[in-house]
């Protein structure tokens, strides 16, 4: 495919190959990107920013209810490019399609609801016979630098409420999967987006990201991705406005008066759903010392029972991590908590790009498989004996994202909520699920600023105070 770049679709002479994770064939190829391009797209994208500052939000809205209309349409083509490039198998790619069509017509929702507020200026002495009211009015550029484990949702959560704030923006999606970004730009393009109004940047994201954050005429960043890339954004964008999604390492805590039957159900999704390459994936599982056993004796036979393989085959729950790499730093963090006293209960193998669902009990909190970020398959779990102590462990950590809670004691679920450091709390559920309409965002270095249309549309304008100083009439 090509790139979209300054209002047209271009080739380049070096190209990037996108591959498929589990055969390891090339899907497709990509053009290789420049800091030129950057600054082509950018100059384009300043009309285009004008250009979208003039749409009233009934154009905004429709240009979104059409792409809606055209990604529900082209549904299976989308899941299948997911699934190709990312290693998503099918179903879970087929519902990612689906979702990111959600988030493109909640945000053509949200554009219609954009409005300020009125200022009770008169409620101070020195503000009698004034009005006050705010404005929201678009940023201008939005960069939108997105990550490979929900090519296509996680660029409608940062596409859909730019578009409807009015702004203009330019994608740089994943290397590994951006066929999902260009086939959203297609799609925006047909559903009516004006195209010096929109970029998509393919190539390296170390010389294009630079490149991007630096400018000084990019107003606004929303990147997801990890701490250390996160934290080198911010260094670099200054005083742009920024939304960083970043890392994790899910806490989810078992009290001994759990459901260990709904545990076991909701960790067998979490921990392994994408292979379990998911910010919220449910990775430390924290179990009161009373039930550890019979909790292991439910969860064990679900997680053995999750087939891995080909992620086109209807069989396979499990498919590919996206890089052989990151399956072999799997299997090298687990193989050093055995080394360190860990026991695998199940699972434990790597055959190149898969590995297989794995569940490591006896870890001890500073092993790297529980202080760390893991993105793959594999849960750790660690014994505690009272709430406090398992409040402390969910809070042992640098990251506050999700985190869950199975019990039947509200006072425990309160304090819980109250207690752990977190920007997602979860009662009776582990820690991987989202609404994509909801405030979406973690605390400490898990980032800052919120997703979901509503509150991503807040971010991605910018607030005017007008006043109206009246005179008074005579009688």
């Amino acid at each position: 495919m090509r790139m979209f770049c300054g209002g047209e679709w271009v080739d380049r002479d070096e190209v990037l190959q996108v591959t498929n994770p589990y055969q390891g064939d090339v899907i497709d190829t990509v053009p290789v990107g420049t800091p030129g391009d950057v600054d082509t797209a950018i100059g384009v994208l300043q009309s285009g920013s004008k250009q979208m500052a003039k749409l009233s939000a009934f154009e905004r809205a429709q240009i979104l209810d059409r792409a809606t209309v055209l990604s529900r349409e082209r549904a299976e083509e989308i899941a299948k490019i997911i699934s190709a490039e990312e290693g998503k198998i099918l179903a879970e790619a087929r519902i990612e399609a689906q979702r990111g069509a959600d988030v493109l017509e909640i945000s053509a929702e949200e554009a219609r609801r954009l409005t300020g507020e009125m200022i009770p200026l008169d409620s101070v002495p020195a503000g009698a016979g004034k009005i006050g009211f705010t404005l929201r009015v678009p940023c201008g550029i939005v960069a939108a630098i997105t990550p490979f484990n929900f090519p296509f949702n996680l660029v409608t959560h940062k596409v859909g409420p730019a578009i409807a704030g009015g702004n203009a923006v330019l994608i740089k999606p994943a290397s590994e999967t951006p066929l999902s970004a260009l086939l959203l730009v297609e799609i925006l393009l047909e559903a009516g987006m004006p195209p010096n109004a929109i970029a998509c940047l393919t190539g390296s994201g170390r010389t294009l990201g630079k490149a991007i954050c630096e400018d000084p005429r990019v107003r606004k960043i929303s990147f997801t991705g990890s701490f250390e890339v996160g934290e080198q954004i911010c260094r670099m964008a200054g005083m742009k406005r920024v939304t960083m999604e970043l890392g994790s390492n899910s806490p989810v805590i078992l009290m001994d008066d759990a459901d260990l039957d709904l545990a076991a159900q909701a960790i067998a999704i979490a921990g392994y759903a994408n292979a379990g390459q998911v910010c919220i994936s449910a990775q430390r599982i924290l179990t009161n010392s009373k039930i550890s056993a019979d909790f292991l004796d439910a969860l064990r036979p679900r997680v053995a029972a999750l087939t891995t393989g080909d992620q086109f085959d209807p069989a396979t729950k499990v498919g590919p991590m996206v890089r052989e790499g990151d399956a072999a730093r799997v299997e090298q963090w687990v193989n050093d908590a055995v080394a360190s006293g860990a026991k695998i209960v199940t699972g434990g193998q790597r055959s190149g790009s898969i590995y297989q669902p794995t569940i490591l009990d006896n870890v001890s909190p500073g092993q790297r498989v529980s202080c760390d970020e893991l993105f793959g398959p594999a849960v750790a779990i660690t014994r505690f004996d009272n709430i406090h102590e398992a409040i402390k462990l969910a809070n042992a950590t640098t990251y506050g994202l999700s985190a869950g809670i199975f019990t039947r004691d509200i006072e425990r679920a309160m304090t819980f909520a109250r207690e752990v450091n977190s920007g997602n709390i979860h009662i009776n559920w582990s820690s991987q699920w989202r609404a994509d309409f909801m405030p979406y965002g973690g605390l400490n270095h898990s980032g800052m600023g919120k997703e979901g249309p509503k509150y991503a549309l807040r971010e991605m304008t910018e607030e005017k105070m007008v006043v109206m100083h009246l005179r008074g009439t005579e009688a």
